[in-house]
C-alpha cells in the first residue's frame, strides 16, 4: 500500500500556518480592531453633542482609553459626549476589561497547567470540542463574577443617588450603571465634568466605588480561590498571598502617604473636615490602584505627593484583573529577590515556598521594558509640550499603567503628545501581559553552556 501526498493540501496548511496568530498576537489584534471600532462610532456626529463631531484625536484618544480601562480624556465626558457616545464609552469599558480579565486568566490557566497555550485556546475558540470544559467555565465565571460586584454596586449607587440627592429614575439608573462599569473594571471615566469631586466627603458613593475597584485589581484568579476557600488560608495559592499581601499594605501605605501629606493643603484635604480628609485620602490611595477617579484636584497636589503616587500607579493592581501597572506580584518578587540577596540565600522563598527561577527573569523583564516605556514617554512630553517633567512624569505613569488621573495637562498638550499617550495606554494595558505570558510559555532548551564568569556589581 502506498501513501501520496497531496500538494494542495499541503499548500493550504502552510497558508494556514503562515497566517496564525498566537493568542498573545490575537489579543493584540482584538483590541486594536475593538479602539478602532469604538474610534469609528465616536466620530459619528450623534456621539458628540451639540452640533458637528469629534475629530479623529479625540475619539481615538477616547476610545483607547476606554478599552484600556485608563480613564485619561482629552475632552470632557459629561458635556462633550452625546448619551450615545456615553453608552459607547461604557461598552467599551466593558469589553476592554472583561477581555484582559478572560485572556490573563486563560493564560494563567495554560501556564498552570504546562499545556501549549495555542492548541489549548485555538480548540476552545475553534473547534469546539468537549474537554475543554474549565475554560469555558472560566469565561462563564469571570461575566458572572464581574456582572454581580457591578450590580452591588449599581444597587448602591442607585439608592444614593435617588434618596439621597433626588435623582430620578432613570437619571439615577444610568449615572449608577455607568460609574459601577466604570469602577470595577479600573476605568475611572465619570458622568460629572468635576470627575467626583462634588462627593469628596460622601461615604456612600466613594466607599462602593472603592470596594468595587479594590476587587477589580485583585484579579479573577484570587477572587475565585477567596470564593471556595476563604476560611483555609493555608490553601492559598502563592498568588493570592501576594496579591492580598501586597495590595493592603500598599492601600494602607498610600492612604498614610497622600493623607499626611495633603492635610493641610488649602487646594485639596485642607477645606474638608477631619473624616473627609481621612475618606479622601483613602479614596486615592485606592485609585493609585490604577482606577482613575478623584475626588480633588489632582493638579493642587503637592510635588511629594505625586511622587508617591507615581510610585503606587507604577506597581499597580494584581494579574488577572482589570488594573493595570508592572503588578503587584512582579513587585513583590523583585523586593523578595532583594531580600535575599541580602540575606545571602541561595534561593528566594516566598510564604514557605521556593520561587522558580525563570520568574527572576521574567520580573525583572518586565519592570526594566515599563521603566524604559515610561522614562522615554516622558522625555518625548517634556521635548514634545514642554511639560515640567514632574507632571510629565505623572501623566505617562497614568497612562502606561492605565490609571487615569491626570494633574490637567492631557487636554492641553499638543495632538502629537496625545498620540504618544495612547501609544503608551496600548503598550501598558497589553504590553505587560502579552510580554509576561510569551515569556512565560517560551520553551528553548540549549544543549550547552557557556563558562561562568562574574561582572563587577555596585
Amino acid at each position: 500500500m502506498s501513501f501520496r501526498s497531496n500538494p494542495s493540501r499541503q499548500r493550504r496548511t502552510a497558508r494556514h500556518q503562515r497566517f496564525r496568530l498566537h493568542p498573545a498576537q490575537a489579543v493584540v489584534v482584538g483590541f486594536a480592531l475593538t479602539i478602532a471600532a469604538g474610534t469609528a462610532l465616536l466620530v459619528l456626529p450623534i456621539a458628540k453633542a451639540g452640533p458637528g463631531g469629534a475629530n479623529f484625536v479625540e475619539a481615538l484618544f477616547t476610545a483607547t482609553s476606554a478599552v484600556c480601562v485608563t480613564g485619561l480624556t482629552v475632552v470632557d465626558t459629561a458635556v462633550f459626549w452625546s448619551p450615545f457616545g456615553q453608552v459607547v464609552i461604557m461598552l467599551l469599558i466593558q469589553l476592554g476589561g472583561l477581555g484582559i480579565m478572560i485572556f490573563a486568566s486563560l493564560i494563567g490557566l495554560v501556564i498552570a497547567r504546562k499545556l501549549s497555550v495555542r492548541s489549548r485556546l485555538n480548540t476552545a475558540t475553534e473547534a469546539k470540542q468537549i474537554g475543554f470544559d474549565d475554560v469555558r467555565g472560566l469565561v462563564r465565571g469571570i461575566v458572572k463574577i464581574s456582572l454581580l460586584i457591578e450590580a452591588a454596586v449599581f444597587l448602591m449607587l442607585l439608592l444614593r443617588f435617588t434618596l439621597g440627592y433626588g435623582y430620578s429614575i432613570g437619571k439615577g439608573v444610568w449615572f449608577s450603571l455607568f460609574h459601577a462599569v466604570s469602577s470595577f473594571n479600573n476605568a475611572g471615566f465619570a458622568l460629572y465634568s468635576d470627575n467626583l469631586m462634588s462627593f469628596v466627603e460622601d461615604p456612600f458613593i466613594c466607599l462602593p466605588l472603592c470596594v468595587a475597584i479594590i476587587l477589580g485589581g485583585l484579579g479573577f484568579p484570587v477572587i475565585m480561590q477567596l470564593k471556595k476557600e476563604f476560611r483555609s488560608p493555608l490553601h492559598w495559592s502563592m498568588n493570592t498571598k501576594i496579591v492580598l499581601w501586597g495590595t493592603g499594605v500598599l492601600l494602607i501605605g498610600g492612604w498614610l502617604y497622600i493623607t499626611a501629606l495633603e492635610w493641610n493643603n488649602p487646594d485639596t484635604f485642607g477645606p474638608l473636615s477631619p473624616w473627609g480628609k481621612i475618606l479622601a485620602g483613602f479614596f486615592h490611595s485606592v485609585q493609585t490602584r490604577t482606577a482613575g477617579f478623584n475626588s480633588v484636584d489632582i493638579g493642587m497636589m503637592h510635588d511629594e505627593t505625586w511622587l508617591g503616587m507615581d510610585v503606587l500607579m507604577f506597581i499597580g493592581a494584581g494579574p488577572a484583573g482589570t488594573g493595570g501597572g508592572i503588578k503587584v506580584t512582579t513587585f513583590a518578587v523583585l523586593f523578595f529577590i532583594m531580600v535575599t540577596e541580602l540575606r545571602g540565600e541561595a534561593a528566594v522563598n516566598i510564604f514557605g515556598k521556593r520561587l522558580s527561577r525563570a520568574v527572576h527573569r521574567q520580573a525583572i523583564t518586565v519592570v526594566l521594558i515599563a521603566v524604559g516605556a515610561v522614562v522615554s514617554g516622558a522625555g518625548m512630553l517634556m521635548v514634545i509640550s514642554g511639560e515640567p517633567m514632574d507632571q510629565s512624569l505623572f501623566e505617562t505613569i497614568s497612562a502606561f499603567a492605565t490609571v487615569g488621573l491626570s494633574t490637567g495637562i492631557t487636554n492641553e498638550i499638543s495632538t502629537f503628545g496625545q498620540i504618544v499617550l495612547v501609544v503608551l495606554m496600548f503598550l501598558g494595558r497589553l504590553g505587560p501581559l502579552t510580554l509576561g505570558s510569551a515569556i512565560a510559555l517560551r520553551d528553548r532548551h540549549i544543549l550547552y553552556e557557556l563558562p561562568k564568569e562574574r561582572p563587577a556589581i555596585g
